[in-house]
């Protein structure tokens, strides 16, 4: 059953269009991530489909109320885990989840039942009378988590949740969302930018970039898309390579895209058999070869081969890439 449609949905600012006619469909009860570098539109079409932005064109529905038309009935049926965490951290981790209740209208004969619960799901029972503001990093999100949790909503919204997180942090995060989606059943629309994250907990991933959806599939059918098409993955380690080394490789007719970071250059061929004449070609262009290797494709591949640049570009500014031609169950969670 599809529990969030949208058809053509648009968001512009003045001249600028931040989402840019997308459709895209959620399942009930998967998690659907939304993989893009920051500014490729994933926010923005989040605060849409909460209705906390009105969209400038398009449509669309959640848990079968349309964005417009109904936007109380939609908050009803949706969490939100935004980037930024919201709680007071003078209250504790139980003063916050009450506060949060009460402005749910959680009827009080259910509040302390779903709170225990719900601080039982991410072991935090033992600080249930701490201040927030006392906490770790990790323990504050797990907390920000479960806040959005409060309404019973059927489908929660996550934005990057891991984001400024510590490597421990960030898996007891993860596995979380993991446990919700397993456990309770609940939809999760999960954006990040994290290539990792997208292929360990999402069913399907919508590729965005520039406000487009350019493709979407489960982890393995987007990664598949590259090597059925007889493509290559070619990953060439250079000694002291010049910064624009990925670009001397644009002029090669079997060569579709190419990227590179630091010393290791990325290119995508277009034929199975091409690994050798890819090494000769590097020794052609001037360039000294420490290794060469076939690679199998992954997300960073998939994003590259639909939108012609590594999606780190934005993210940390060093690669440079182009393509040649420019406790509530409500159903068991899926396996995985």
């Amino acid at each position: 059953m599809r529990i969030i449609q949208t058809d053509k949905l648009t968001k512009k600012f003045n001249s600028f269009t931040a989402v840019d006619k997308v459709t895209m469909d959620v399942e009930e009860g998967e998690v659907y991530g939304l993989l893009g570098p920051n500014g490729a539109g994933k926010s923005t079409l989040i605060r849409m489909l909460t209705t906390l932005s009105v969209p400038s064109e398009g449509t669309a529905k959640v848990a079968g109320y349309d964005i417009r038309r109904d936007p109380d009935k939609v908050r009803q049926a949706v969490g939100m885990v935004s980037e930024k965490m919201i709680m007071y951290e003078r209250l504790t981790a139980y003063e916050n989840l009450r506060l949060f209740s009460k402005l749910y209208n959680v009827p009080k004969r259910d509040m302390e039942e779903r709170i225990a619960d719900l601080l039982k799901i991410v072991n935090m029972t033992k600080w249930a009378d701490t201040q927030i503001g006392k906490f770790s990093t990790g323990m504050k999100q797990r907390i920000n988590v479960i806040r959005a949790l409060v309404s019973m909503p059927r489908i929660v919204f996550m934005d990057e949740p891991t984001l400024g997180l510590d490597p421990q942090s960030t898996t007891e995060i993860r596995k979380l969302i993991k446990k919700l989606n397993d456990e309770q059943g609940l939809t999760i629309v999960l954006t990040t930018h994290i290539m990792n994250e997208a292929d360990v907990l999402c069913d399907r991933i919508g590729l965005i970039d520039k406000g487009n959806i350019a493709a979407v599939g489960s982890p393995n059918d987007l990664k598949s898309m590259i090597t059925e098409r007889g493509n290559t993955i070619v990953d060439l380690d250079l000694i002291d390579p010049p910064a624009n080394a990925w670009e001397m490789f644009r002029d090669l007719k079997i060569v579709k895209s190419a990227s590179q970071t630091e010393n290791m250059v990325k290119v995508i061929v277009s034929r199975e058999d091409a690994f050798q004449e890819i090494v000769t070609a590097s020794t052609g262009l001037g360039l000294r070869l420490r290794n060469a290797n076939i690679n199998q494709p992954s997300l960073e591949d998939v994003f590259l081969h639909f939108t012609g640049r590594a999606m780190v570009d934005e993210v940390k500014g060093k690669v440079s890439s182009g393509m040649k031609h420019g406790p509530f169950r409500r159903s068991a969670g899926r396996g995985r």
